[in-house]
């Protein structure tokens, strides 16, 4: 599969919402079978955008390339940081993270959601995740047990002084669930009120070997389909235990 992860620049609504119709087009009709957006992409934490007219412009970009796979990162809607996925010409997935991010104020724009989110596409099963989400593997792992997540999709407003934390979370997603982890991170904030600089974009196959750019800084190829080889399988040596025993120096 030909992927796409954007490499995105956040400006004001309007511009962002132009810019991220012409380059879904452009990465759908060049081949791509997966695009992804990255967290907060088109309004950030501070700006407004209408999720009416933004579902409006998702929706026709889905029907124009129905065999694409559409991520549009997350947008606010209902109070929730809200990702959303879209095929054939409709949403086949919505997320709503869990884990806000307290430092960034995340609480005073959304209320956390209450489940974890995969969906299957053309035979293949993909967890999503929301950046801060990436730090509690018990989600990824969930997703991996209950629904045999091949892929995880993390999107993420993570700043660049903190890319090693991002880039290692990633990859241990990536080895502890033996399952293909695709980043996309915003990579800068434009904008008088929010300037922000932002992680890097990163794929890591099931080893955890990471996986780099065929073309430019956002195009891929990779066979999600394979099974690799590993010396232990996560869900055929699961152990599951409730119980923990607690032992205190008297």
């Amino acid at each position: 599969m030909r992927v796409h992860l954007s490499r995105w620049v956040c400006l004001d609504v309007e511009s962002n919402l132009k810019r991220m119709e012409a380059e879904a087009c452009r990465a759908a009709s060049e081949g791509a079978g997966l695009v992804v957006f990255p967290e907060s992409f088109l309004h950030g934490y501070r700006r407004l955008a209408d999720p009416l007219l933004v579902r409006a412009l998702f929706l026709s970009i889905s029907e124009r390339y129905p065999e694409t796979i559409f991520l549009f990162g997350s947008i606010s809607e209902e109070r929730r940081n809200r990702m959303t996925v879209w095929f054939k010409g409709r949403e086949v997935a919505r997320y709503d993270k869990i884990h806000l991010f307290a430092p960034n104020g995340e609480y005073e724009y959304w209320d956390p959601g209450d489940s974890y989110t995969a969906v299957t596409i053309q035979g293949i099963p993909y967890g999503l995740i929301n950046c801060n989400d990436l730090r509690f593997p018990e989600q990824a792992r969930t997703l991996k047990l209950q629904s045999r997540c091949r892929v995880y999709l993390a999107v993420a407003w993570w700043p660049w002084r903190r890319d090693h934390v991002w880039r290692t979370l990633l990859r241990a997603r990536a080895i502890e669930n033996a399952a293909w982890v695709l980043g996309c991170c915003v990579s800068a904030s434009e904008v008088p009120e929010e300037h922000f600089s932002g992680a890097g974009n990163y794929v890591f196959d099931p080893a955890g070997s990471a996986c780099y750019p065929v073309e430019g800084d956002t195009g891929y190829e990779l066979d999600l389909k394979a099974v690799p080889a590993l010396p232990v399988d996560p869900v055929a040596s699961h152990v599951e235990i409730s119980r923990i025993r607690h032992f205190q120096e008297s």
